[in-house]
Formats: C-alpha cells, structure tokens, sequence
C-alpha cells in the first residue's frame, strides 16, 4: 500500500516537472545560443593567432 501511494506522489509531482521541462528546455537553448556562437567566433580566433605564432617554428621544421 506504502509502495502504491509513493507511485502516485511520484506521478503527480513528476509529470508537471517533465512538462515544464519540455516547455523550458528550447527556451534555455534559444537564450544560450549567442554565447554558443560567441565561443566559436573566440575560438576562431585564438586558433588564428595560435597558427600566427607557431608559423616560423612549421617553417623553420620544414627547412
């Protein structure tokens, strides 16, 4: 009986929290999507200076 009333406490208090959820989740996803993009656009950039000053090492190597 103990066991029966859990399940129901469990479906009553749970199924709001997955719809809620399910609701959110593309309302988070759409707010961090500038600082998803930013991070990209930094690490573009750090790769470009990265290969900026690794290029006479790779040309000295080369040789």
């Amino acid at each position: 009986m103990v066991k029966f009333l859990l399940w129901c406490v469990l479906l009553i208090l749970c199924w709001p929290l997955a719809l809620f959820a399910l609701v959110l989740y593309p309302i988070v996803w759409l707010l961090l999507l500038p600082f998803r993009i930013l991070g990209i656009a930094v690490h573009g950039v750090l790769a470009l200076v990265a290969a900026l000053i690794f290029l006479p090492a790779r040309l000295l190597r080369a040789v």
